[in-house]
């Protein structure tokens, strides 16, 4: 016998329905200067930008519809980094960062509320922001000054994340390769009244002795902090990840053994992570590391990679 109730529940539509949700990874391979968009599963490859110089790191606005990415440039040494934008397509493309203004820079993040920039300049010693179009370029942390200080690779800052809500940043700076030299930092996203980039009093070391930290990416609503590490095993090569708010006498490796690993992106309402080695592997896995796949491998040096819904 069928039940009616039921039978009239099937048939009534459902306003309720949740909306499909398509992901997307956009990922920077540095061996080719090119940018790739794909679905999570690896799937559905386009390449949307070549002819990057260096890329490294990635940020995407999907509101307005860009992307941003960092490029190293040809040298260190003849200051040459910028940030250039394009549509998510790759179409329309632009610089808003030109040449001579950041040396190195490396890992990007959005604050979109605020329409901001944040990024780390590896040989320039900095943490630096600006305005989306580049305007208001400001020096927020100078870890060093000059070609002697430059040569030291403890001043290098590299990986940057962003807590807009308690207006607080983190960075690294990773030291010299594979040395336990690293160290993740945090201050205020602005630098106190009266005092100056070089010498702000509000800098702390979050972590220190770390072997090669690297990227970063801000959990906000469970205020964890993750990060790559790429020096040696058994603490490098290496997903980290710690509370913010609790810290813990040494951070949670979650992931072990990837060949350097560089980006990381997260899906916390998909309780998922992924990540970007040199050795040009993808690799997703939930946020605590189980269930670790490798899904795409030797496509290049990879390093920045940004996920994205729509």
């Amino acid at each position: 016998m069928i039940d009616a109730v039921a039978m009239n529940s099937k048939s009534k539509p459902r306003s309720g329905r949740k909306k499909t949700v398509a992901g997307r990874l956009f990922v920077l391979e540095l061996s080719g200067g090119r940018i790739h968009s794909m679905s999570p599963d690896g799937s559905d490859r386009k390449i949307i930008v070549t002819d990057c110089r260096l890329p490294d790191g990635i940020a995407v606005d999907v509101g307005a519809g860009h992307i941003y990415w960092t490029n190293m440039g040809s040298s260190p040494a003849v200051n040459d980094g910028s940030i250039e934008r394009a549509d998510l397509d790759g179409r329309n493309r632009k610089v808003t960062v030109p040449q001579g203004v950041t040396f190195t820079p490396k890992q990007i993040q959005l604050d979109k509320t605020n329409g901001t920039l944040y990024w780390c300049d590896r040989e320039g010693m900095r943490v630096m922001r600006s305005s989306l179009d580049g305007s208001r370029i400001e020096t927020l942390v100078e870890a060093g000054r000059g070609d002697a200080d430059r040569r030291d690779q403890t001043r290098w800052c590299v990986g940057i994340a962003i807590d807009p809500e308690r207006r607080q940043i983190y960075w690294t700076q990773k030291g010299p390769d594979n040395g336990e030299q690293g160290r993740i930092f945090r201050a205020g996203l602005d630098v106190p009244s009266g005092e100056a980039a070089a010498n702000r009093s509000d800098v702390e070391v979050f972590f220190d002795r770390l072997p090669e930290p690297i990227d970063l990416e801000l959990d906000r609503k469970n205020r964890v902090l993750y990060w790559t590490d790429r020096g040696d095993p058994p603490r490098g090569n290496t997903v980290n990840r710690a509370s913010i708010d609790a810290k813990p006498q040494a951070p949670e490796i979650l992931l072990t053994h990837l060949m350097e690993g560089i980006g990381i992106a997260l899906d916390v309402a998909g309780n998922r992570m992924f990540v970007t080695d040199f050795a040009g592997s993808i690799y997703s896995a939930k946020l605590d590391g189980s269930g670790e796949r490798n899904f795409l491998f030797a496509q290049g040096n990879l390093t920045g990679i940004a996920y994205v819904e729509f």
